[in-house]
């Protein structure tokens, strides 16, 4: 299971020292959440903030960029110039999803699809041999505070067979990403549908404890 942390639950103050904890804590995947205020209601920050972390912790983390925007088609250059390794874009905010995804490999980076909670899975299916990885939104976008929604389990299990299937044919092999909500209590619940990528925001990035400390919870919990 990789851990991803979400960086918009650190503290944005010192975000490159809250990265650079994580890191130390052994984890070596950082959840870029780039929202621009249209497609979602939020606004995050965008590749001159990339950069600058990209320059700070230096070329070993994987800096994984899921694009809550209107434009992934026109931009998603513009990240991994910055310094991202991976992109995700959206289903929904894409027009020309099979085009889109061979353009942002072409440009250097691996690719993602991202499924929002009311998104069939078919729409992920429908390019799953040309993609490394499908981000399921287990809340809405943009909107803080959320509960998990329970019923993308389904979804998730047919994505999983779905690989399954294409891995045992000779097919690439794609990992299951889940956003929202993710915290020690069902994370080991997610890898058993299937799961092989969490991101963990305020379950890593909190008052309570170190990251450190939440880290090892959290490996406890998938060790149970």
């Amino acid at each position: 299971m990789i851990i991803a942390p979400s960086v918009l639950t650190a503290n944005l103050s010192g975000l490159a020292q809250d990265c650079q904890e994580a890191l130390d804590a052994g984890l070596d995947w950082l959840h870029l959440d780039v929202m621009d205020g249209n497609f979602v209601p939020n606004l995050t920050f965008g590749p001159p903030v990339i950069r600058s972390l990209r320059e700070a912790l230096g070329p070993g983390p994987v800096f994984d960029a899921h694009l809550m925007v209107e434009n992934a088609e026109s931009c998603y250059q513009d990240y991994i110039d910055a310094g991202c390794n991976h992109i995700s874009v959206h289903v929904e905010a894409v027009k020309h999803l099979h085009r889109a995804v061979t353009a942002i490999r072409e440009g250097g980076a691996s690719v993602g699809v991202v499924l929002n909670p009311g998104t069939s899975v078919e729409a992920a299916l429908e390019v799953l041999p040309e993609i490394d990885l499908v981000l399921i939104m287990s809340v809405n976008p943009g909107f803080g505070g959320q509960s998990f929604i329970p019923h993308v389990e389904n979804k998730i299990r047919r994505l999983a067979h779905a690989i399954e299937e294409q891995v045992a044919t000779g097919g690439r092999p794609v990992q299951i990403q889940v956003d929202g909500g993710v915290k020690a209590h069902n994370i080991a619940m997610l890898r058993s549908w299937g799961v092989t990528n969490c991101v963990v925001g305020s379950g890593l990035f909190n008052d309570r404890a170190t990251v450190s400390e939440n880290l090892e919870i959290i490996q406890q919990a998938l060790q149970e």
